[in-house]
């Protein structure tokens, strides 16, 4: 019986999502903004003879790179026939973009880039080859195979706050902004957040999972997702998921997996540094984009979350990953961490920059305080022997901005301009990112 509700959803948001393509047909002028890596997407294409921009499906990164690149040849490897050509004549398929060309999905083709190699040696002109994917495990792994020292590797995520207000819509609220998410179409277009994440979902697990691999469940695939949802904030125990999912450890380490893959979740690792310190190393999950953990906990209006028992972990996930987009659009990966100590302090966030720790406390409360800061202050004396400037900051749910003795607290539309969002900014060769995962192992 469980099965066939599940099943009969997922047809019904099918549907749905069929309703809402058709709909979105009927919009003969969506409203565009500037994106914020724009810039570092020229700045690469410059540089490097290819340039390969991942990140989830639908965050804008086709219509990103065909503003910045207008006069590119454009093929979308999601075409079954575009797709039959690369697979069968992949020279014969590359022979025929001349000049700039934008590849979208390359993940759908993973020889191709092999390909590709031998034409960017020959031909080593920057910013010819622009290629796009949404699955980082395959696309990952033909890159930095084939194309290591010959592209920069970008990441463009949902958008940032400051991106939404580019909109021009009514200043939204923190709980409206949870709500909503950040995926470009809520706002192009003016989707209902419900619907539309309701539609991503059921096109998630039919689509996108199967592709990366063969899961014969979907019923529990979804309960596992929600589940995720779940532990927003929280450290991951992968006995715990796994047996309230009613699965394997080892399946539970495999779809959390695919979920970073297709850039839904992400693992904050665990500070460690040589002190005498007990150090929980257990990770941290977060959901890159807040709305679609919403719906996943069945958080249908904003309104919902005024009591909602996991809203101040839906904030501190929000936090997390808007520092996280603002790192990626300046080039950057990694250097996010939590701070937990077997004895119970803890600071939610860590940032690590060149010769700098920032820690980082997100509280929902709108109203400022020294209490939001004084965990991370207290974490800060007891990291002072680092031979590092270790400072402590607070992002809450206020509006006023405030700088006290401890460190600085933040308000939450403002975390672009604060020195959250700051550090060196970098595109990362295919070598460099590579390095970088296998760090994060």
């Amino acid at each position: 019986m469980a099965g066939n509700a599940m099943a009969g959803l997922v047809q019904n948001v099918l549907i749905k999502n069929l309703i809402l393509n058709q709909s979105l047909i009927r919009y003969d002028r969506p409203v565009l903004v500037e994106r914020d890596l724009a810039g570092r997407l020229r700045d690469a294409a410059s540089k490097w003879p290819a340039v390969t921009l991942t990140g989830p499906r639908q965050s804008g990164k086709t219509t990103l790179c065909r503003s910045v690149f207008t006069d590119y040849a454009y093929m979308s490897l999601e075409s079954p026939d575009t797709r039959q050509f690369a697979t069968e004549d992949p020279r014969g398929f590359l022979a025929s973009l001349t000049g700039g060309a934008i590849i979208d999905e390359i993940q759908r083709t993973p020889d191709l880039v092999s390909y590709l190699q031998g034409i960017i040696d020959d031909s080593p002109q920057p910013g010819r080859w622009i290629l796009t994917g949404s699955h980082n495990l395959a696309l990952a792994a033909s890159v930095s195979q084939s194309l290591t020292g010959r592209t920069a590797m970008l990441q463009l995520l949902p958008l940032t706050r400051n991106e939404i207000a580019r909109f021009g819509n009514p200043a939204m609220s923190l709980d409206e902004a949870l709500h909503a998410g950040g995926y470009p179409a809520i706002f192009e277009r003016g989707i209902e957040p419900a619907d539309w994440h309701a539609a991503y979902v059921a096109t998630y697990l039919e689509r996108d999972v199967r592709t990366i691999t063969n899961v014969g469940d979907l019923d529990a695939l979804a309960r596992f997702v929600r589940l995720c949802a779940g532990l927003c904030g929280r450290l991951v125990n992968y006995s715990s998921l796994a047996a309230d999912c009613g699965i394997s450890q080892p399946t539970a380490k495999a779809w959390l997996s695919i979920l970073e893959a297709t850039f839904v979740t992400f693992r904050l690792p665990a500070f460690h540094a040589n002190l005498r310190k007990r150090f929980v190393k257990m990770p941290k999950l977060h959901f890159f984009d807040t709305g679609l953990a919403c719906w996943l906990l069945g958080i249908r209006d904003p309104s919902q979350l005024a009591s909602h028992p996991l809203r101040g972990a839906l904030f501190e996930t929000w936090t997390a990953s808007e520092i996280a987009k603002h790192r990626a659009n300046r080039g950057l990966s990694g250097g996010l961490m939590h701070y937990r100590e077997r004895g119970g302090r803890e600071v939610d966030i860590v940032i690590e920059d060149t010769g700098t720790l920032t820690l980082v406390e997100a509280k929902a409360t709108a109203t400022p305080s020294g209490r939001l800061i004084a965990p991370a202050a207290a974490v800060t004396e007891q990291l002072s022997s680092l031979s590092t400037d270790v400072r402590a900051a607070a992002v809450y749910g206020g509006n006023s901005r405030q700088r006290r003795d401890a460190g600085e607290i933040i308000p939450w539309l403002e975390v672009e301009t604060s020195t959250l969002a700051s550090g060196p900014s970098v595109a990362a060769t295919s070598e460099e990112a590579s390095q970088r995962r296998v760090r994060s192992l």
